[in-house]
């Protein structure tokens, strides 16, 4: 497993695009004070020894070597030694709706963004937890296995939208089903779903999945995205989903279904709005979970890498240092090709 030891000062490669900025302003101004002295072809015959491309190398040179810097001061390291521990846990399975309908922006910024930072939060709140996700909408799909790796559980929930499941729709029994059966079979922790989605076109038995959930001790937390009012669907274009008459489709939640749901589950319903309601609705909740022994893998032990950008780093300021802003007259005069 890869990760850095001060992944903080990785920040500090937002100095990279200033820097760029910085040196096009630079050409800009020195452009333009050279044509306040006349015409620039005719300057350039004045000035023989000046080599812009080989500016325009050390710039380049110093962009990467900058780059290079923050990433050694970043401590890039590999794991190299993978243990089993054990720690007192719960296990949670999430089923997140990316049917075109979580699209809607009834609540802010859009109901799937929403429930994505409800996720980002709920995710920072777990400690020695496992979790998993699970995409949904005419078909379900495992995105992350049940894992102990919150930091690839963040990564994976950033790169979620509706073309990861090609088959429109919203096939919450689906996903329940592959919810309960993704569970570690070996583990006796206390396991639940959150079921995040709109409620809307639900095609499967939903209840049945819920109820089967709950009868093997898995509880089904529900919470339900969007506005009873409803809202268009925005496509690209700046323009709305219509339906095969060219009527606008308007998207509603479907709240009496994801209650249902919920108490086939025996588990919670919130309306997820744009406050954080939701959110402290669930981790509630979760708090109630009665935490037992949970096996999970980690690296104990990691090697540092940073000797192999720290090397090209040197080579790269060796470089630059003896890449002169001029060209070099004797080298100048080599014509290697002249016949």
């Amino acid at each position: 497993m890869f990760r850095f030891a001060h992944p903080e000062y990785l920040y500090l490669l937002a100095l990279l695009p200033a820097f760029l900025l910085l040196f096009l302003y630079a050409m800009y101004i020195k452009k333009r004070n050279l044509k306040r002295f006349g015409n620039m072809k005719i300057l350039r015959g004045l000035m023989p020894d000046v080599a812009l491309k080989k500016q325009h190398l050390k710039f380049w040179l110093s962009f990467i070597c900058l780059g290079l810097f923050i990433i050694v001061v970043a401590g890039p390291q590999f794991g190299s030694k993978l243990e089993t521990v054990k720690r007192q846990g719960i296990e949670v399975m999430i089923c997140l709706d990316v049917s075109n309908s979580m699209l809607s922006n009834d609540i802010n910024p859009s109901r799937l963004e929403k429930s994505k930072q409800i996720l980002s939060k709920l995710i920072d709140d777990l400690h020695n937890d496992k979790i998993g996700l699970i995409v949904f909408a005419g078909d379900a799909f495992i995105q992350l296995p049940i894992t102990s790796d919150y930091v690839s559980a963040k990564m994976f929930l950033s790169s979620i939208n509706p073309s990861m499941v090609p088959m429109q729709g919203t096939a919450i029994g689906a996903a329940i089903n592959l919810a309960v059966s993704s569970f570690s079979p070996s583990q006796n922790s206390e396991k639940t779903i959150i079921l995040i989605t709109d409620g809307e076109n639900h095609e499967d038995d939903a209840l049945g999945a819920a109820k089967t959930a709950n009868e093997k001790g898995i509880k089904v937390n529900v919470l339900g995205v969007g506005s009873i009012q409803g809202s268009p669907i925005p496509t690209s274009g700046n323009s709305y989903q219509k339906d095969n008459e060219g009527n606008i489709i308007i998207t509603k939640l479907n709240e009496q279904m994801c209650q249902e749901i919920a108490v086939a589950g025996s588990g919670m319903y919130a309306r997820t709005d744009n406050t954080n309601s939701a959110l402290k609705a669930l981790q509630r909740e979760l708090a109630k979970l009665t935490k037992s022994e949970v096996e999970s893998k980690v690296y104990s032990s990691y090697d540092e890498k940073y000797l192999i950008p720290a090397w090209i780093l040197l080579f790269l300021l060796v470089m630059e240092f003896f890449i002169l802003d001029r060209k070099n007259r004797v080298l100048s005069k080599i014509k290697l090709f002249k016949i």
